[in-house]
């Protein structure tokens, strides 16, 4: 019997929990962070909360006796996945990333590429009047300065009451979204700028197609470095990954 640790809290993470609950020969813990205040739901046995650093993960891996760790993180989770590459090659036991595809810009898309929010929040200044800004809860302090630019922030939970918020209305919503909603939300509110982080997937990718039709400017916050090690690109490869490790059993 494999006993697999599945960090997540995307879709990604969220299928592959589903899938490998049918696997004989497999059990698995999906953990999220605790982010988001009603994850989708998860099956087989989860956890949430963080684990206290690169010794608590340590800690946790021993004590559960891991064999496996599979990093299905959102993309923009850099600190976790860092957390998970030491912890795993303390303990020695193998670790895969599910790293889905960046999206790619494509000849009509008017993207501005920056490195994160910061360069985002500068980028913005004179430059836009009503941004769709769609980077989640967790930095929307960053923006808060931007006094003369009104923004559509749209996440899943709405912000703790003691954040500073920029000017504007929070929309709270969860994906997939439609290439008709995200049309729709783009000509209500006469929006001129999406900033967004590329998360790739096609959940919440008919807002860049939008944005392509209508003409209308994206920024692109690009993706932090990840660490080394095995990754594949999807949920199907991933579990292929852990029934060739089933093999060698």
């Amino acid at each position: 019997m494999l006993r697999i640790l599945i960090l997540g809290g995307i879709g990604d993470a969220v299928e592959l929990a589903a899938k490998v609950a049918n696997i004989p020969g497999i059990e698995a813990i999906a953990s999220l962070a605790g982010r988001t205040r009603e994850p989708a739901n998860l099956v087989g046995n989860v956890r949430i909360g963080g684990f206290g650093g690169v010794v608590g993960l340590v800690s946790y891996l021993r004590e559960m006796q891991i064999d496996l760790l599979i990093d299905a993180t959102h993309p923009f989770a850099n600190q976790i996945s860092e957390n998970a590459a030491a912890a795993t090659e303390e303990v020695g036991i193998p670790r895969l990333m599910v790293i889905r595809p960046p999206w790619k810009k494509l000849e009509d898309d008017c993207w501005l590429e920056v490195e994160n929010n910061l360069a985002a929040a500068a980028v913005l200044a004179n430059q836009a009047k009503r941004v769709f800004l769609t980077i989640g809860r967790q930095e929307i302090a960053t923006f808060a300065h931007l006094q003369e630019i009104w923004f559509l922030m749209r996440m899943i939970d709405p912000p703790n009451n003691d954040v500073v918020l920029p000017p504007g209305l929070i929309l709270c919503d969860r994906g997939p979204f439609t290439l008709e909603n995200e049309q729709e939300i783009l000509i209500k509110y006469n929006i001129d700028t999406i900033v967004t982080k590329n998360s790739g997937g096609n959940a919440t990718y008919p807002k860049i197609i939008a944005a392509r039709k209508l003409g209308i400017k994206v920024v692109m916050v690009n993706r932090p470095l990840i660490p080394p090690g095995e990754r594949v690109p999807d949920v199907e490869s991933a579990v292929q990954w852990l029934l060739n490790k089933l093999e060698f059993l």
